[in-house]
């Protein structure tokens, strides 16, 4: 029998998200899932008058074509599936799969000709610019062990996190866009961390649930030569399958000139895979009331409540400060007292102080207000 729960999230992701009109392409490229939420994607797409095309993934045909494609090869792949891309209008990435550690054994070399060969031209250049998206997760098995929930608790999660009032969650944030528009210096504090940049004329972005399921963010860049001083960050940070930890980032006008972490090596290779991966492509601010902790997968992690994200690496279009790399790293930090506490100052004034925040227009962001 089919779970109701996803024919109530293939409507969001059709008719919320990506918005789908008659006529239109949309492509939904999915990661090791079962068929029944593309089969419930296809049906509302058909609905909508949309033309739905399908592209069924596995990340373990992904990396045996990684471990040994030619650069030839990759560049033909790139430019085939970039021809795809163009034709859409729409993009819907459902990601799933047994094994988060599928791609951990891949060469460093490897991945960066994946990433600065496919998926940069498929998904920076094309999917990101120039079509409406969103990606999202699917509950597995593995997920559930990473978050430390039994299957059952996790799919009630993952649902309830899934499929909330993300159109109550974008009014709330627009007195924090807003501030951010007109925002100069930021300061985060908390332990091990203090750091400062400038957002002026960069502004704020709302993730509403139209890019990303689950969404609750709304996120900035530093301007690209601001950023001083260090970040500590206290949540594991995922990277091609491999679990960094206690990652620490010095931070000199802009650019990472100390990393360390559990493999302090192996970071430091990441960030040298090209010039834009030692600076910052994004300052975000997490808000999303049913997530409060970290499960190693980023599209969760990243919006947890009391949290904010600063990302070395390429930035986004709409919130421009001119670094280009084939990097995009979200890194996570949780402001709450059980994780150390923390605090978010714009210009001088304290916004947020242990994952709550203080401002009168703030205040329908805690999470309270939000459930």
């Amino acid at each position: 029998m089919l779970d109701p729960r996803l024919t109530k999230l293939a409507d969001v992701l059709v008719n919320y998200s990506v918005k789908a009109q008659p006529g239109e392409n949309i492509l939904i490229e999915a990661y090791g899932i079962d068929a029944a939420l593309v089969k419930e994607i296809v049906k509302k797409l058909h609905a909508a008058g949309a033309h739905p095309f399908v592209n069924l993934r596995d990340h373990a045909v992904i990396r045996e074509l990684v471990m040994n494609g030619t650069e030839a090869q990759m560049q033909t792949w790139a430019d085939a599936d970039a021809f795809q891309m163009k034709q859409m209008q729409g993009y819907i990435g459902v990601r799933g799969g047994a094994n988060i550690y599928e791609m951990s054994d891949i060469p460093a070399d490897r991945m960066k000709l994946y990433n600065s060969v496919y998926y940069q031209q498929v998904h920076f250049d094309v999917r990101v610019k120039d079509t409406r998206w969103v990606v999202l997760r699917y509950p597995t098995s593995s997920m559930a062990q990473l978050a430390s929930m039994s299957t059952d608790a996790f799919e009630d999660f993952y649902f309830n996190v899934c499929t909330m009032d993300y159109g109550k969650m974008s009014k709330a944030m627009d007195p924090l866009k807003e501030l951010m528009d007109r925002t100069d210096k930021v300061r985060l504090v908390g332990p091990g961390t203090d750091l400062t940049f400038s957002i002026k004329g960069i502004g704020g972005v709302k993730c509403d649930g139209e890019l990303n399921i689950p969404d609750g963010e709304v996120y900035s860049a530093p301007v690209r030569d601001s950023v001083n001083g260090v970040i500590s960050y206290n949540t594991p940070s995922p990277h091609d399958g491999f679990i960094f930890e206690n990652v620490v980032l010095h931070f000199e006008n802009g650019k990472i000139v100390k990393a360390t972490a559990n493999d302090t090596d192996r970071i430091n290779e990441i960030f040298d895979m090209d010039e834009g991966a030692r600076y910052v492509g994004e300052f975000a601010i997490g808000v999303n009331p049913y997530i409060q902790h970290p499960m190693k997968d980023i599209l969760f992690d990243e919006k947890i409540d009391g949290s904010f994200h600063f990302t070395p690496g390429n930035c986004y279009d709409d919130a421009y400060n001119g670094n280009k790399s084939s990097l995009h790293w979200d890194m996570v930090n949780i402001q709450r007292p059980e994780y150390g506490g923390g605090e978010i100052w714009f210009d001088d004034v304290l916004i947020r102080k242990d994952g709550i925040f203080v401002l009168p227009e703030l205040l329908q962001l805690n999470p309270e207000n939000l459930k």
